[in-house]
């Protein structure tokens, strides 16, 4: 658990390695490229680059290049408005850009597994502080053979090498469970216990914007004041992101 703790906040000083990196410089090519504040049609456009001029791409998040322009401008420009511009000058614009992934700020997924003795259904939301630190809020509907129950819990997640395509990563989170469990269903007695888990897994980002998610968590249910249990979970699913 220290190890896990140390790696998270280590994870808030990445590294200077991406900074370091020598960025891509392109001449405009088409007719002018428009300028957003974020990556997205929502976002105000504040400044126009005209053909000929150079910019450099900074980073990529799925359909939109964050570039820096001559006066050290930097904003977000449509792929494809970009398009004449990458393809005059040999740029891919097909296939998987890991920058996809590292640059991801919201990811949702479903998964399914093995819950001790049951079975459970899984639904998640996540936002990414940096590309290796995050929050997941769950939801999960617990099938057992005794009694059927809900849990929800809150994940602190961290993935130390956001950059491979198969990536492992380290949950530790809390919550609350409710039935589900064959020591807990006791009628006419409160069924709703906190828990806290820790866990490990992987991703595997299979294509733009879907990723393949397995996962194992050991939690522990804190069932009285002199009473836990320990009960594990496998689970693999789905996810998408932007």
């Amino acid at each position: 658990m220290s190890l896990l703790a140390a790696a998270l906040i280590q994870a808030f000083w990445p590294g200077q390695a991406q900074a370091a990196r020598e960025l891509h410089t392109v001449a405009v090519a088409d007719p002018y490229l428009e300028m957003h504040t974020g990556p997205g049609r929502g976002y105000p456009i504040f400044h126009v680059v005209d053909r000929g001029e150079r910019v450099q791409i900074v980073r990529r998040r799925t359909d939109w290049f964050n570039v820096r322009a001559p006066g050290g401008k930097a904003g977000w420009v449509a792929k494809a408005q970009m398009a004449r511009t990458l393809k005059e000058d040999g740029t891919e614009l097909d296939g998987i850009d890991i920058d996809d992934f590292t640059d991801a700020q919201w990811e949702f997924g479903v998964l399914a597994g093995d819950f001790d003795d049951g079975k459970s259904i899984s639904l998640y939301g996540g936002y990414s502080f940096t590309p290796q630190v995050s929050v997941e809020v769950w939801g999960s509907r617990i099938l057992g053979t005794v009694a059927n129950g809900w849990m929800g819990s809150v994940n602190v997640v961290h993935e130390p090498f956001p950059g491979w395509r198969v990536s492992p990563f380290f949950t530790l989170g809390a919550g609350i469970i409710r039935d589900g469990l064959k020591s807990t269903f006791v009628p006419g007695r409160d069924r709703t216990k906190p828990a806290g888990h820790l866990g490990a897994g992987f991703r595997v980002y299979a294509a733009r914007r879907f990723l393949l998610r397995v996962e194992y968590k050991s939690y522990l249910i804190l069932i009285s004041r002199d009473n836990n249990e320990d009960v594990e979970e496998w689970k693999v699913g789905f996810a998408f992101f932007f």
